[in-house]
């Protein structure tokens, strides 16, 4: 708040740094407040209603929620930021119950949060965290892949899931896909005032003038739907694995995968002689476990994705905000070279 109401034009944040060290970024409180309206305007939120911060306010995630909060005079209640944001914030319910955890509504009731999606599926492993969140009346879940499993779980909550796409550039999300309801949808949806096309290499190109100044030229591969205005991202340009003229897509074989490891893994790449590249899977598994993996791998992958290298790790990289941590991936695979 301090920062907020501070003279200066800008505020500092930083990249998620999922594909490399978090990079400082000054961004325009204006574009902010801009973002944060059409939000608020898109999910319909008015004054009084409650919004949860459980992100870090590092990055802008976190940052936006606050700012959704003055703009749209929301009720903020902010609790620590961990795996399991419903058991904060039902402790901070018991511990304030006299105001009622400083703005959520009577019954308990959030009406908008967001979340990245570990903090989701933690929370569904807890009966009472579970039915916390099916109260949610807005969940918003960014900041990585929701996998398969993970969606299926949310389908039948009874108030509106939201998948959404966006990056620290265009301050938070540009884009919704509602996961449950009569309207779920596999396509993303632009906001109105954003347009969306791809480039010749066939990534996403974001036009937000809102909330950024230049024309955006993403690292997302995507695809667009038949109305050319909704689509869906297929993974990141720079996570293709070049192998034998092959190309292949580091996040469709971790998709494909999902369903059948029960263990922390990630897929990466690294150099060979004769490839040129190969894939190779990175898992917090014992060595027997790293052989059910392979047959696994086997079994359920096209021949040309199957990862030419298993190498066990003690913890799969992640980043601060929950995401693969790509870059570390790639130095723990080379690291592995005899």
């Amino acid at each position: 708040m301090k920062e907020w109401n501070a003279p200066a034009e800008e505020l500092l944040v930083h990249t998620s740094g999922s594909t490399g060290i978090p990079k400082p970024m000054w961004v325009s409180k204006k574009r902010m407040e801009a973002s944060a309206r059409i939000t608020c305007g898109f999910l319909g939120l008015k004054p009084g209603d409650s919004a949860l911060l459980c992100l870090p306010l590092d990055y802008i995630a976190g940052k936006m929620m606050v700012v959704r909060s003055i703009v749209g005079g929301l009720n903020l209640v902010d609790v620590t930021p961990d795996g399991h944001p419903m058991r904060r914030f039902l402790e901070k319910l018991r511990q304030e119950s006299e105001t009622v955890a400083r703005g959520a509504d009577s019954d308990c009731t959030i009406t908008l949060a967001a979340m990245v999606p570990m903090q989701v599926y933690n929370s569904l492993q807890v009966p009472e965290e579970r039915e916390a969140l099916c109260r949610i009346r807005h969940l918003i879940i960014g900041g990585g892949a929701i996998d398969r499993q993970l969606a299926d779980r949310l389908e039948d909550f009874p108030h509106a899931v939201w998948s959404t796409y966006g990056m620290t550039e265009t301050l938070s999300h540009i884009a919704l896909r509602r996961m449950n309801g009569e309207t779920a949808d596999e396509w993303y949806t632009p906001f109105d005032s954003v347009k969306v096309s791809l480039s010749g290499e066939g990534c996403l190109v974001i036009r937000a003038p809102q909330v950024c100044p230049e024309t955006l030229v993403t690292n997302d591969m995507a695809e667009m739907a038949p109305d050319n205005r909704r689509f869906r991202i297929i993974g990141r340009k720079d996570n293709v694995v070049c192998s034998g003229g092959v190309k292949i897509q580091m996040e469709q074989v971790e998709e494909l995968l999902r369903p059948h490891l029960s263990f922390p893994y990630i897929v990466t790449k690294r150099p060979d002689r004769k490839f040129g590249e190969v894939v190779v899977l990175l898992a917090a598994v014992t060595s027997g476990g790293m052989a059910d993996a392979k047959t696994i791998c086997q079994a359920v992958l096209p021949s040309y994705w199957q990862p030419r290298v298993y190498l066990p790790v003690s913890h799969v990289p992640f980043t601060e905000t929950g995401k693969p941590n790509r870059a570390e991936a790639l130095r723990l695979a080379a690291q592995d070279v005899k």
